[in-house]
Formats: structure tokens, C-alpha cells, sequence
């Protein structure tokens, strides 16, 4: 390894969003220009560490390893404070809105809500999808097509991917994610909305 290099964290077995954490406290403690390398079993870390590094301003590269695991390099670019504060930040944890007794009007409800997002002046920042709200990003949702919308109007589709992996989900539109970026997300919203 490069004299400029960490030793490598070894993050095999560790869960979502354990690699992502990792690797944000050791870029903290980097030098501009230093490399941080971290071994992961999955392809779902690599692509969120893949997000993370792009959101803050660091390179990312990766490499197939031995046995299905992975080996990330990241190098740490300059120290920032971190994403500027979100405009508007949509978390939505069901496949349909509101409470009452009928299942249909509530995914009703739920598309109509998803569409006039599309009309919104400006859009959203982020559409953040857990839980239920995995469903309407996944393979037979009615909302494909209004996200697609969302999406070309630069709005960034995040969904939980521990939620995709419970549902035994494929996902359709945006990208997958876990909980401690949706949490962060949140944080740096200047107005949030939770469904």
C-alpha cells in the first residue's frame, strides 16, 4: 500500500450503514490527498461509500477482492463542512397515504401526492423511500413514471436498501441507500416532510 495510505479497515460482515460510518470518522482524521482503504462483503456499501465520497468531495475507486469481498480506496479530498443544508427533504415510509379504511384510496392518495411533487416550483431536494415507501420505487408501482419526472427535474431518489432486501424488492428508479444518510439527510433539510 501507498505510504500516503491508512491501514486497511476491515468491514467484512459489518451491516449497513457500519461501512459508511467507518469510513466518514476515518476521512475526518485524513490529510488532502491521503488514502483511506476498507474491505467490504457487499456491493450495496461499496455504492453507498461510492455516494458518500461523491457527496463530500473525496475520490473513490474499487476493486474486486478475494471471496466476493471488495476493496475500497478512498482518497480524502479537502475537508468541507459537508453538503450545504437541503431545501426540501420528502421521507415517505408507506405505499399509501393517510389512515383510513380503505387500502385503495390510500394509494390513491399516495400517487396523487408523488405527482403534485411534480408540480412543485422548485421540486424537492431529496425523496427519501423506507419501509413501505419501498414499494413505490420498485417494480409494479404506479408512481414510476411521476418519479421519472422527479428525477429528470434533478431531484436525488433514495431507498432504504436494508427495506429492499426485507421485501425481497428490485429497485426501478434512484438509488439505494441506508438509514444513517436518510438520517443524515434529514438533519441537513431545511424543511422536511415525513409521510
Amino acid at each position: 500500500m501507498e505510504e500516503d495510505a491508512l491501514d486497511t479497515l476491515n468491514l467484512v460482515g459489518k451491516p449497513c450503514p457500519i461501512p459508511v460510518i467507518e469510513a466518514k470518522k476515518a476521512l475526518k482524521q485524513a490529510a488532502p490527498g491521503q488514502k483511506i482503504s476498507l474491505l467490504v462483503d457487499n456491493e450495496p456499501a461499496t455504492m453507498n461509500l461510492a455516494r458518500m465520497a461523491a457527496g463530500l468531495g473525496h475520490a473513490f475507486h474499487c476493486e474486486a477482492a478475494e471471496s466476493g469481498r471488495f476493496l475500497v480506496t478512498l482518497t480524502a479530498g479537502a475537508q468541507t463542512a459537508g453538503p450545504a443544508a437541503g431545501r426540501l427533504v420528502v421521507a415517505i415510509g408507506h405505499d399509501s397515504l393517510g389512515g383510513g379504511p380503505s387500502p385503495d384510496l390510500g394509494r390513491t392518495l399516495i400517487k396523487s401526492f408523488i405527482y403534485s411533487l411534480t408540480e412543485l416550483d422548485p421540486p424537492p431536494e431529496h425523496l427519501l423511500f423506507f419501509n413501505g415507501g419501498a414499494f413505490l420505487t420498485t417494480e409494479g408501482s404506479k408512481a414510476l413514471d411521476d418519479l421519472r419526472t422527479l428525477e429528470s427535474k434533478g431531484v436525488t431518489i433514495n431507498t432504504c436498501g436494508a427495506c429492499l432486501n426485507f421485501y425481497q424488492l428490485t429497485l426501478k428508479i434512484g438509488s439505494i441507500t441506508d438509514m444513517f444518510t436518510i438520517t443524515t439527510t434529514l438533519a441537513q433539510a431545511e424543511k422536511a416532510v415525513t409521510l
